[in-house]
């Protein structure tokens, strides 16, 4: 009971009420003045999209080469001899280093009520690698006939490379994963094929010879020779994600890669006016490379937002 001037009376109703609404509206101010900033539920599902970077560790191997070299020589117009020369060699490239940008596209989705998920993913990077071989020596071995007398002489010989390259370009992939999420975002593992693009180059090609301990410059001015393709290969990924919010995640992952082999084939003619006596020299030069498998690992960050 209270006394106004008095006169005791009871609390109406509505004060009461209103006493309980405040006290109530002052809670949950306070509740939500303690819940943590950006609290959400992570999603079960999403097409995303990303972008960012790699960096990669790109072992080129060794590669194996076979040159041909066919010429005849000239003197005033009248074949004098003609000779040919030929040999396999390996050219050793080594383990190159480099950032790459790289861009992705995929889907995720939980298992039913589980806290397991499955997802498939496409994605592209530049690899731009190249290594490099200087003064390459490709040995040959042959023999040259004497047109007029058809005596045999057999020689040595080699073609030198200025340079001789191989660059990694282009990397598209397409990875199955399976993962487990966690409070933030999902860790997963996944592997799937890879198609790559890798090219050769030979760079100022010129063939040379020794005969009756002379060397001699054979194929002229120097050459360059080239070759490309896309070759299939495998990747693994193990990565984990982390959502900043609902929409917007990032994707850290690590991933190891193996080609198949890039080959290639070259054929050039050539005509050398630089001879003994005004001789010219003409000819081909024929040959193949094939690569070692390109083994490639990196770690790779991208950014993604989710739909």
């Amino acid at each position: 009971m209270f006394m106004f001037h008095g006169v005791p009376t009871r609390p109406r109703l509505s004060h009461a009420l209103g006493a309980i609404a405040v006290l109530g509206l002052a809670g949950a101010s306070g509740a939500a003045a303690q819940a943590p900033a950006g609290d959400f539920a992570v999603p079960t599902q999403g097409l995303y999209i990303g972008a960012g970077g790699a960096f990669n560790v790109t072992r080129f191997g060794t590669q194996n080469v076979y040159a041909l070299g066919i010429s005849d020589v000239y003197q005033n117009g009248v074949r004098v001899s003609s000779g040919s020369a030929a040999g396999p060699a390996r050219v050793p490239l080594g383990t190159e280093t480099g950032f790459a940008p790289a861009a992705q596209i995929g889907y995720f989705q939980n298992f039913a009520e589980s806290r397991w998920l499955w997802g498939v993913k496409a994605s592209y990077s530049y690899l731009g690698t190249t290594a490099s071989t200087p003064n390459a020596l490709l040995p040959q071995a042959g023999a040259f006939t004497d047109a007029r007398t058809g005596a045999s002489t057999p020689f040595l010989g080699n073609a030198v490379v200025r340079s001789f390259e191989q660059k990694a370009e282009h990397q598209i992939t397409l990875t199955p994963f399976i993962g487990h999420a966690h409070q933030r975002g999902f860790l997963y593992l996944g592997g799937g094929p890879t198609l790559t693009r890798l090219s050769t180059q030979m760079n100022g090609l010129v063939g040379f010879a020794d005969i009756n301990g002379n060397r001699s410059e054979i194929s002229g001015p120097p050459q360059n020779f080239s070759s490309a393709a896309w070759v299939w290969g495998a990747m693994f990924v193990a990565g984990v994600t982390y959502f900043v919010d609902a929409n917007w995640f990032l994707d850290v992952t690590y991933t190891a890669s193996t080609t198949q082999r890039q080959t290639g084939q070259y054929f050039s003619t050539f005509t050398n006016a630089g001879g003994p006596g005004g001789s010219v020299t003409t000819g081909s030069l024929i040959g193949n490379s094939s690569s070692a498998p390109l083994v490639s690992q990196g770690a790779m960050l991208t950014l993604n937002r989710r739909f």
